[in-house]
């Protein structure tokens, strides 16, 4: 359940920034793409991020206006297509670049071209989600990009964050500037990825803004573009399950919900992390095993996994304490589940999704998607 109020908070505050800042904050549709909200986003922002074909057509069909698109690998059937939805396309790599400059243009002559660049750099510690790490397949380092550059590349495209706060970005800046700032004068424009998660209550704003302050008066050519992706949806709504069965063996129990951690909240299982759950405590993963199950504190005796309901031995979480018995048909609650959640989902098992549902600012409620058998078939066409 999507909260309208909660979603024009971030908006609000990410239009602000970007007004005081001058910078240019764009949806990264990675994050979140469900474009049914897109007119409320439109209130407030004006463009959009691409990494796919699909992306980019969703932002020039259904966002309305043409993309800034980042892939890893352009191919030769989708390119042509991606060019004609994009106001701006980066390479992730010279070779790419000396393929594809010349057709896409061709296709699109105002298209603005950008090099993904790798400043060897970034605070991420999970090896998954970081895109710096040793042998990255993200990126041109600096001891290989030519002293000169192609006169049609307008605009260099980094990304080294993740969840991350302003102080990191200050440090990054460092890198960035130190290895590529010789080339700012023969550019136009400068991407600083995604991952600055300036919704998040503890994150530095007014830090952010001085920081893009500080890079206009060095660099007062460059426009200086961010494309956050969870920072849009951060906290703006939950996943809200049911309790279908309580089972037990030696002594854990597992209440089985009728979602699926591997189907529906995949980034639970990958990165991991235990999302926030409504009127429950998480339990240390290390003290949750059949003894801690089994001799639970007389003062927080309901302990349990939340399994979910495919047939994937791993797909449960452990282990959260609840204040009462929990009894099957009750809600289970995981907050924050919007961004990445909702574009992240997966058909494995038939599994049935959520369904995806508006709260609006007057309390009412409309059901933007309703998911059934032809969803999961029409995968398998």
């Amino acid at each position: 359940m999507i909260e309208e109020q909660k979603l024009r908070r971030n908006l609000s505050l990410i239009a602000d920034v970007a007004k005081r800042a001058d910078v240019e904050i764009i949806l990264a549709f990675k994050a979140f793409a469900l474009w049914k909200t897109f007119p409320v986003f439109r209130e407030y922002i004006h463009s959009t991020t691409a990494s796919s074909l699909s992306e980019a057509r969703l932002a020039f069909e259904e966002f309305g206006a043409p993309a800034h698109t980042y892939s890893p690998a352009y191919t030769d059937d989708e390119i042509d297509t991606i060019a004609s939805c994009s106001s701006h396309l980066t390479f992730n790599s010279l070779t790419q670049y000396e393929r594809y400059h010349q057709r896409v243009l061709s296709v699109n002559p105002e298209l603005s071209l950008g090099l993904r660049v790798n400043p060897e750099y970034s605070e991420v510690e999970t090896l998954l989600y970081n895109p710096c790490a040793p042998g990255t397949r993200f990126g041109v380092s600096v001891d290989k990009l030519p002293t000169v550059l192609p006169s049609d590349i307008e605009g260099f495209h980094c990304h080294c964050h993740c969840e991350s706060g302003a102080d990191v970005l200050q440090r990054t800046l460092v890198h960035i500037e130190e290895k590529f700032s010789r080339w700012f004068p023969q550019l136009k424009w400068l991407n600083l990825g995604g991952g600055h998660l300036m919704t998040r209550k503890d994150y530095d704003v007014e830090l952010l803004i001085a920081l893009m302050k500080g890079l206009h008066e060095r660099y007062p050519w460059l426009r200086i573009i961010l494309e956050p992706g969870s920072a849009f949806a951060w906290q703006t709504g939950p996943l809200v399950s049911h309790v279908v069965d309580i089972v037990e063996d030696k002594g854990i129990r597992t209440a089985i919900l009728d979602v699926s951690f591997t189907c529906h909240m995949p980034d639970c299982l990958e990165m991991p992390y235990f999302p926030d759950v409504r009127y429950a405590e998480h339990v240390d993963e290390t003290k949750s095993g059949a003894e801690h199950f089994s001799h639970p504190s007389p003062h927080t005796p309901h302990l349990y996994r939340l399994g979910g309901n495919s047939c994937l031995s791993g797909d449960y979480m452990s282990a959260w304490q609840f204040d009462h018995e929990l009894q099957v048909g009750e809600e289970v609650i995981f907050e924050d589940m919007i961004h990445y959640t909702t574009v992240k989902t997966n058909t494995f098992n038939g599994i049935t999704h959520p369904a995806i549902v508006m709260l609006h600012a007057d309390g009412t409620r409309e059901v933007l998607r309703q998911y059934g058998y032809e969803d999961y078939r029409s995968r398998m066409d």
